[in-house]
């Protein structure tokens, strides 16, 4: 089914060869480009989207749209993205977020139904934790939990999303028993955080900073196994919980039949500006580490995250294909 699946993606972009020549591909983009998020305004992959839009704007010369479209843990802005012209104008900011959504409805998915462009970047989240959990760390958050169980609340920014199945691994690992809060996206959840609405949540990295200056939420572990730049002074989760990892992502796709010629343009300037000193500087600044890769290394990457987390969400009892 694999060879097949590759083998009509391959036959696709031979046709759209025909109508996209070199020549033309080099002359885009003529008009503007729209760049569908799939997280409101101020979250991690919105901050991450608008740097790479402000950035392409000017390599360009053309307007790059921000089309902000949360809701159903990202499953719309995949549908917009997969049912839109393959022309170039329309680019989605994809996350392992989208990619754990498709799966759990069998369609729309990155690997097979998208085109893929490049890595952008890859973060940590993070355990943390509000002023109604007096914790310090993560082995005082497991103690305190172990001893109310069932008692405690978790947030997540929408059902089977990553921040919903970081606090569904940590549970298993430690058998601890929470009740699981889904919210309709990121700020919401860190506001209820800070209220004492929840107790705990596992954030990408990028939407941070903005709430830890408050001092209403405590930082407990990366989620990287090993400690970095990206939040310092913060030591992994896995230090208490050997074996605990998880990595986010950040990529570019666009819609499947989208002319060969074309990705390679938005590639190469993608890759570019990832490269940008300035551009680099001010991802990492909000808990990103810039990558870019070819659209084929993107695709490897994708096949592999796509048999990962398959293998995890029939481990927690999801039924794939059922939706939520």
């Amino acid at each position: 089914m694999h060879f097949s699946v590759v083998a009509t993606a391959v036959a696709a972009a031979v046709v759209s060869t025909l109508t996209v020549n070199p020549a033309a591909a080099q002359a885009y983009p003529q008009r503007p480009v729209r760049m569908i998020i799939a997280n409101g305004a101020g979250t991690a992959p919105d901050v991450i989207g608008r740097l790479l839009a402000n950035k392409l704007a000017e390599s360009w010369g053309q307007a790059i749209i921000v089309d902000n479209r949360p809701g159903a843990t990202g499953l719309i802005a995949t549908e917009l993205t997969a049912r839109a012209a393959p022309d170039g104008y329309t680019l989605l900011l994809s996350t392992m977020t989208n990619l754990i959504v498709m799966l759990m409805h069998q369609k729309y998915m990155l690997a097979t139904e998208l085109g893929a462009v490049t890595l952008v970047g890859t973060t940590p989240f993070a355990i943390v934790v509000g002023p109604t959990t007096p914790v310090k760390s993560v082995g005082e958050l497991i103690a305190y939990a172990k001893a109310r169980q069932g008692q405690l609340r978790y947030g997540s920014a929408g059902a089977w999303g990553s921040t919903h199945l970081c606090m569904e691994n940590f549970n298993a690992l430690n058998g601890l028993k929470m009740t699981h809060v889904p919210y309709a996206n990121a700020a919401n959840t860190m506001t209820d955080l800070m209220s004492g609405g929840i107790h705990i949540y596992c954030p990408a990295v990028p939407s941070l900073p903005a709430f830890m200056a408050s001092g209403k939420i405590r930082v407990l572990g990366v989620t990287y196994r090993e400690p970095t730049k990206l939040l310092p002074g913060v030591p992994p989760v896995a230090d208490a919980v050997p074996g605990f990892e998880l990595y986010g992502w950040y990529g570019m796709n666009v819609p499947l039949k989208t002319p060969p010629e074309l990705i390679k343009r938005i590639n190469a300037d993608l890759v570019k500006a990832l490269k940008d000193p300035q551009l680099q500087e001010r991802m990492l600044a909000v808990g990103a580490e810039p990558v870019g890769s070819t659209p084929a290394e993107f695709t490897a990457f994708l096949n592999k995250n796509t048999e990962q987390w398959t293998k995890v969400l029939k481990e927690s009892g999801a039924k794939l294909g059922q939706g939520f």
